[in-house]
């Protein structure tokens, strides 16, 4: 729920009618972005059905985000986007902006394609149907993170796409026009987000609504870092997918009735509420649960060659050993796995396995450290979010028809070629 990643994005959506200043040119320098953003592209065209698939770029550590490539508008611009399923507008730094850090691009234009205030798109961001419209020509908006906002105007403009079934489309989606930024104290360099939730705005939703994909979306994070994301059904088997009912109390992409587990024994903890979210590079645990987590990790390392360093404030507890670690192997017979015991639908459970691999980072010290952290400190109250650490090398599908979170090991390095090309 972005976005600084390493600070859990929740996403509250309010429609605040504001005027809008006059554009003016800002264009930032492209030269300190050849390095990190080389080789990006838009999606992958496979012969498998309609679908779309995007290459993801970035890592948990130490780039702290991941993106994808889009082109919008005509002609189409790339635009570097951190796709969040924690959110569900997709928006850009737009000119003119205000507080908008320099991204990997110049500033959106905004086309002029205004979307209405009263337009269903714009009162999906309401949170009640008698919200007031100061102009009744202009949807403005508000988009509060854990970390950081974005406040502008909804547009529409085209999206360029290639589906895996060889077509090139190019719909009109809403988009939100961002031309004043509070940047969190984790802003990424990124254009913007990418809104991947269940909602209205979503763009998978109004992909769907005209007719172009299933309204599924589902990513593949690889532990090498990269990976790729797809909207649409066509690129996985279900039949070899473990899939949970998802949650319809919650906003979020969550799964209820969870039990966490350590080490394959139960922890007491059950009925907790979990939520799926691409936003966070990081796992959060509510206090309760982390502080049993902690507990029980620092009873197993006691005799241990590790001992907690202080001194590295990459994440709140790190260990040292007696020399620099090199990677999460080295380290991870010390460390005890995690699982989310989940309901089938059924009276079956199912298990979403985390590894100490999923759980764990190396710093650029050398040391070993927790990935997983606390949530209510970081303002999530009773919620557990499971982030992107913990979803590396797992194929993890989110199908808004069958209201269903689904998840397979799988080769996240390469795209996908059929079905079965990653399992």
């Amino acid at each position: 729920m972005k976005r600084g990643k390493e600070m859990v994005m929740i996403l509250v959506l309010v429609a605040v009618l504001l005027g809008v200043s006059s554009a003016s040119d800002n264009q930032p320098s492209q030269t300190r972005w050849k390095s990190m953003f080389s080789g990006a592209t838009l999606s992958a065209v496979n012969p498998i059905g309609s679908s779309v698939v995007f290459p993801m770029y970035g890592n948990v550590y130490p780039n702290g985000f991941y993106y994808v490539q889009l082109n919008i508008g005509r002609p189409p611009k790339p635009y570097f986007l951190d796709p969040d399923t924690g959110s569900d507008l997709t928006w850009l730094q737009c000119e003119p902006c205000r507080g908008c850090p320099k991204g990997p691009h110049p500033f959106y234009r905004p086309s002029n394609d205004l979307v209405a205030c009263r337009d269903p798109l714009c009162a999906s961001l309401h949170s009640s149907e008698d919200y007031n419209c100061d102009d009744p020509n202009q949807c403005h908006y508000e988009v509060e993170y854990a970390d950081g906002g974005s406040y502008g105007l909804l547009v529409k403009d085209t999206l360029s796409l290639n589906l895996t079934n060889g077509m090139r489309v190019s719909p009109r989606v809403a988009i939100g026009c961002g031309y004043n930024q509070t940047p969190g104290s984790s802003n990424h360099p990124l254009d913007g987000v990418l809104g991947l939730g269940k909602g209205k705005t979503s763009i998978v939703s109004q992909l769907h609504s005209q007719g172009l994909v299933r309204n599924v979306v589902g990513h593949c994070l690889s532990g090498q870092g990269g990976g790729f994301l797809f909207f649409g059904d066509d690129v996985y088997d279900s039949s070899q997918v473990l899939w949970t009912p998802m949650s319809r109390d919650y906003s979020h992409y969550s799964a209820a009735f969870t039990e966490l587990t350590i080490g394959g024994k139960a922890t007491g903890y059950k009925n907790i509420l979990v939520v799926f979210d691409s936003g966070s590079s990081y796992t959060y645990l509510n206090s309760q649960a982390y502080q049993a987590f902690i507990s029980l990790l620092r009873k197993e390392l006691s005799g241990k060659p590790l001992r907690e360093e202080p001194n590295d404030k990459t994440l709140p507890l790190c260990w040292k050993g007696k020399k620099p670690f090199k990677n999460v192997l080295d380290v991870k017979k010390h460390f005890k796995p995690l699982a989310l015991s989940l309901s089938n639908g059924w009276r079956a459970k199912l298990q979403f396995e985390i590894p100490p691999e999923a759980y764990l980072i190396i710093s650029s010290k050398g040391n070993v450290c927790l990935g997983v952290l606390n949530g209510t400190e970081a303002g999530l109250e009773n919620v557990n979010v499971i982030g992107d650490i913990s979803m590396l090398d797992k194929m993890v599908i989110y199908d808004n028809e069958k209201q269903a979170i689904g998840w397979v090991s799988a080769n996240c390095d390469r795209l996908p070629t059929s079905p079965a090309s990653f399992l």
